[in-house]
């Protein structure tokens, strides 16, 4: 079975933790200590949760995230989540967590405001 999260790094300090699938009970626990580890082992200068390949999250999903983040924060390294799709920035949306993982409006409301001119 292939491993549901991977780590890359780049040549700027960024570390990209990629999630395939789901994130739930069986696999948060190996989220957050992929978090953790990253941040000890690398020191990289932001860490990116990649969501693009992301199904679905649960509450020890979310729970999973938010001890990426405490751990990100705690060594002082940045700390952003990327590529959500609807359903997930639906979830991070009414949980209160968009503003808290770096994630902005997304492009399509923006051009949806531009063609309604509001």
């Amino acid at each position: 079975m292939e491993n549901s999260i991977q780590r890359t790094f780049a040549d700027d300090g960024t570390a990209t933790v990629i999630v395939q699938g789901e994130i739930d009970f069986s696999n948060a626990d190996e989220l957050a200590d992929s978090v953790r580890e990253v941040v000890a082992d690398k020191s990289p200068t932001t860490v990116r949760i990649d969501l693009r390949r992301a199904s679905f999250i649960d509450s020890t999903g979310l729970g999973a995230l938010i001890e990426g983040y405490q751990a990100a924060t705690e060594a002082q390294t940045g700390f952003v989540v990327v590529n959500p799709t609807p359903s997930f920035r639906r979830v991070l949306m009414v949980t209160g967590l968009c503003d808290f993982f770096g994630l902005s409006e997304p492009e399509e409301s923006a051009e949806q405001t531009q063609a309604t001119g509001a």
